[in-house]
């Protein structure tokens, strides 16, 4: 038995050592059979130390290999999963904020909680994955956007997966849906990342702390999503010790609204049509309003606006004049983007 699966066992913390040790004996396939999936099981948010899957995340970054371009200027939107199900937000919101010229590079994952995640939807979209950092890159050049693929993650991840086959990787989507936002090597300028309950945000903070490419803005709210929800309070928490954002909807003045006003339709032939309907601006006020919402974060963590209700205001503009849509066209034919939409108060310009 390993000694970080001891460990876990016990109750104990895993220091980054003790994993760096498990990933070395899981790659060379030196583990006793089925260990890698009992720990796994073992690894529960609810039973382990934040500082055990903080280093977890360092030891995963320690063992990082190769050349990892950077995205200067690049801002990406995950989130945690875990929490209400809804339509791909964080997707639709990318799309907008980069018709709105800025620079987005995406990471995501199939559904755990949710019908569809990122990487369902993509696929329905016929939008590849990029492969390598020099595909991405010329993704963003091309489109302003680029959907970053699994090589931005660490090989021992897909090494787990075949340890633990034949038993699917779903019943421990939970961690590692709570784990992914921030282990990709894609260094950027920032990275929004939304949590299904502000009980992570603890967790979230030395996880993010452990990202040392790119600045980490979390997100929370009191109605259990992991984005921005245009009818709900939210708060958005800078990294570097920066104040928070407290972005109250009579602040914004966005429209009442429930869940199931985002919630994600149950037939998987409507789910491509209605997220054109989405970034159409033609789902209704509040999904209009909470794709806004988010995107207008995204321009402002790209700095390319610094104030919210304008951000929205062109970002709802975006939707309803086509402006997305084309873009959205345009990725999924290859073909070179429209030119982006700059609003007035844009700072990059």
């Amino acid at each position: 038995m390993h000694d970080a699966f001891a460990a876990l066992l016990a109750g104990r913390p895993v220091d980054t050592a003790t994993w760096s040790s498990f990933w070395d004996e899981l790659s060379a396939d030196t583990l006793d059979p089925g260990e890698p999936a009992s720990l796994m099981a073992a690894l529960s948010l609810d039973a382990v130390t934040p500082e055990t899957l903080t280093d977890l995340v360092r030891s995963l970054h320690a063992r990082r290999t190769g050349p990892v371009r950077p995205f200067p200027g690049a801002v990406n939107v995950v989130g945690t999963g875990g929490g209400v199900s809804t339509f791909n937000i964080s997707t639709a919101a990318a799309f907008v904020a980069a018709a709105l010229g800025a620079q987005i590079v995406k990471t995501g994952s199939r559904a755990y909680s949710s019908k569809y995640g990122s990487i369902d939807l993509l696929v329905r979209l016929g939008i590849p994955l990029t492969k390598s950092y020099d595909e991405t890159a010329a993704s963003l050049a091309r489109h302003g956007i680029a959907f970053a693929g699994y090589f931005v993650y660490p090989v021992e991840l897909t090494v787990l997966a075949r340890r633990i086959m034949p038993l699917p990787m779903r019943p421990y989507g939970r961690v590692l849906n709570t784990l992914g936002p921030f282990l990709p090597a894609l260094p950027g300028t920032r990275q929004l990342t939304g949590l299904s309950s502000p009980g992570l945000l603890p967790l979230a903070r030395k996880l993010a702390a452990a990202v040392d490419d790119r600045e980490v803005w979390l997100c929370t709210n009191d109605v259990g999503a992991d984005e921005l929800i245009s009818f709900a309070d939210n708060v958005v928490h800078p990294g570097a010790g920066a104040p928070e954002f407290q972005l109250s909807r009579r602040d914004l003045g966005t429209a009442d609204g429930t869940l199931s006003d985002l919630a994600a339709v149950p037939e998987p032939d409507r789910v491509v049509d209605y997220f054109l309907d989405v970034v159409s601006g033609r789902a209704g006020e509040v999904a209009t309003q909470t794709v806004a919402l988010n995107a207008a974060a995204l321009v402002i963590a790209a700095e390319r606006e610094t104030e919210w209700r304008p951000a929205m205001a062109s970002a709802m503009a975006a939707m309803r004049d086509g402006a997305v849509r084309d873009l959205v066209d345009a990725v999924r034919a290859g073909e070179s983007a429209p030119s982006p939409l700059v609003s007035e108060g844009a700072s990059g310009e």
